[in-house]
């Protein structure tokens, strides 16, 4: 077969949800993970298969595929007669009797299903705005409720679920469309056929990603198992390599933390391969956060890929000038190899990753892709250059037309057929042996985000979280050690242990971000820590409860994601 010499394009989607469920009572505490099922994941698969010269990289955190996995569950139990479905949101959407006008019940209920962006979702369908205009005067005249009726929170909690669907479901199935068309007086009936089209979409997605995956269309990757911050778990000290004055936590390192970054990357791997079927080849270590160390575990692991931003390699770059040790044409564009890890490591390129995020979201999808193309265009120019398009599979949606159905059908309609560019995924440009890595002796440690690790550490807050996790970490060991524990219970302990490392909570506290999403964060993350308390048998200290956090920021998009590179940088 005749060599492709176009320059290769991997698109690279991220698909991450930290785990909402309360494990002391089985409870959901936000909805997230099934949301973003019904329109990211779905519509993200739906977009491959209507493009089926497309190529992308998706990669997984595996936390959230069992969360997928314990939503079908409860579904089904529910189906059988069995308790309620661990989500009051998806529970109260089948529930035969919805509380009353007036009650708190009501009232939080009636928040929750607003919790959309207003101008792509609440307006976009006036059925729904007309809910959420009622909503408005629910809120500030007491004395009108008495005469509303639970009517009306169940066409809002219909309307919610409508407004969350995935673009090409919404297109073409059946339900969803008669459902649409009625617009309000929804039944009972016509809610238990809404939750059979969520089981139903959620139940799809193993199956889906798996058949692109063995049509070559997708490689499969994931993240280690609960999303932690491997480098800051090997060493708090790397933050410091590209921030030199960080303040870190009182604790000088995470206790153990070589072994738990090695017990994410393997539990990972198993919650993977039961979901897929299949062993990934590549890891995008969570938040592209990568240390010299982190690169020498992924190889051991087995991993043959990771990838980062690219301040981390221009950081890296800029080191190994300043050392007299750079190679002639070192660029972002490039895979690269650090000293003798045994991993190949590629970049981010920030600055068409960010147009995706933060800029097309209100162009003409014509015009968005043909800027993106042309940028593309002028990189293929250079060398033998990978470009790389790394970002958030989900959050960035919803601030598009549509769920940014027609970006991204004209995305993958454009490249799957472009002259000079062709997608392609890590691994088969590694098999393809397109490009020798480009070897430099060092990784300057860092993450996507400005090639720091300061959204996670550095800031008071973040640190007392951290300080808060070394000292629980400090007594699991112990009672790991001291015979107290059922295997069981230590099995138990050591996954609850791994839900509070996650990258989440460290990413929400500060002033940075909005006081209402602080909160939220806050409180799960109390919530894990509490649990894995009462797992080990100890007491919970009393410095669990005091603040941590209060936020008060308006950051873009909400905070759910962030650009590469600092504003001016």
């Amino acid at each position: 077969m005749a060599s492709d010499n176009r320059t290769p394009v991997v698109l690279c989607w991220h698909m991450h949800q930290p785990d909402y469920q309360d494990h002391s009572n089985g409870q959901f505490l936000f909805p997230w993970v099934y949301l973003h099922c019904i329109k990211d994941y779905v519509d993200m698969a739906a977009h491959l298969e209507a493009h089926p010269d497309a190529r992308a990289v998706v990669n997984f955190a595996p936390v959230l595929l069992e969360q997928i996995e314990t939503y079908l569950y409860h579904i089904e139990r529910w189906r059988h007669g069995g308790q309620t479905i661990g989500d009051p949101l998806l529970a109260a959407l089948v529930n035969p009797a919805l509380p009353e006008p007036g009650s708190p019940a009501f009232l939080d209920l009636m928040e929750k299903c607003l919790r959309a962006n207003a101008e792509r979702i609440i307006k976009r369908f006036p059925a729904y705005a007309r809910l959420a205009e009622v909503a408005d005067l629910y809120r500030t005249r007491p004395d009108i409720q008495r005469y509303l009726s639970t009517q009306f929170l169940a066409d809002l909690l219909v309307w919610y679920h409508l407004g969350w669907m995935a673009e090409t479901v919404r297109r073409k199935h059946g339900v969803v469309r008669s459902l649409q068309e009625k617009a309000h007086q929804y039944t009972l009936d016509d809610r238990k056929a809404l939750l059979d089209v969520i089981a139903e979409l959620m139940a799809s997605i193993g199956p889906r990603y798996r058949h692109l995956a063995q049509t070559g269309q997708v490689e499969l990757a994931m993240s280690p198992w609960a999303h932690p911050i491997v480098p800051l778990l090997l060493d708090f000290g790397s933050a410091r390599e590209a921030m030199p004055e960080i303040a870190l936590p009182e604790h000088g390192h995470y206790p153990g933390g070589k072994e738990r970054a090695i017990w994410h990357l393997a539990e990972g791997r198993r919650s993977f391969k039961r979901f897929f079927g299949t062993e990934p080849g590549g890891c995008w270590s969570s938040e592209g956060g990568l240390s010299q160390a982190t690169l020498v575990l992924l190889g051991e692991q087995g991993f043959r890929w990771t990838a980062s931003g690219d301040s981390v390699i221009n950081n890296s770059i800029n080191k190994a000038r300043a050392n007299k040790s750079l190679p002639e044409g070192a660029t972002i564009h490039q895979p690269y190899r650090f000293n003798d890890t045994g991993v190949t490591a590629f970049f981010r390129d920030d600055g068409l990753s960010d147009l995706i995020g933060f800029t097309y979201a209100d162009w003409h999808a014509k015009d968005a892709v043909g800027d993106l193309v042309h940028h593309m265009e002028n990189i293929a120019r250079a060398g033998k250059p990978v470009i790389s398009v790394i970002l958030d599979g989900e959050n960035a949606w919803e601030y598009y037309p549509e769920n940014g159905f027609h970006f991204l059908d004209e995305l993958y309609r454009v490249l799957e057929k472009h002259p000079k560019l062709r997608l392609t995924t890590y691994s088969t440009l590694q098999d393809e042996h397109y490009t020798e890595p480009v070897h430099l002796p060092e990784l300057v440690a860092g993450s996507w985000i400005y090639g720091t690790f300061s959204t996670w550490i550095g800031d008071p807050d973040k640190n007392r979280a951290w300080d808060l996790l070394c000292e629980a970490k400090q007594h699991f060991d112990r009672a790991m050690d001291n015979g107290s524990l059922s295997t069981d219970q230590k099995t138990a302990a050591t996954h609850q242990l791994g839900l509070c490392e996650g990258s989440d909570w460290f990413w929400w506290f500060g002033d940075y971000n909005p006081a209402s999403v602080v909160r939220d964060f806050e409180q799960l993350y109390r919530r894990h820590l509490a649990n894995l308390y009462e797992r080990i048998g100890y007491p919970a200290p009393s410095s669990l409860f005091q603040p941590l956090s209060q936020g008060g920021g308006e950051p873009a998009k909400g905070g759910a994601m962030r650009p590469g590179h600092e504003a001016g940088s």
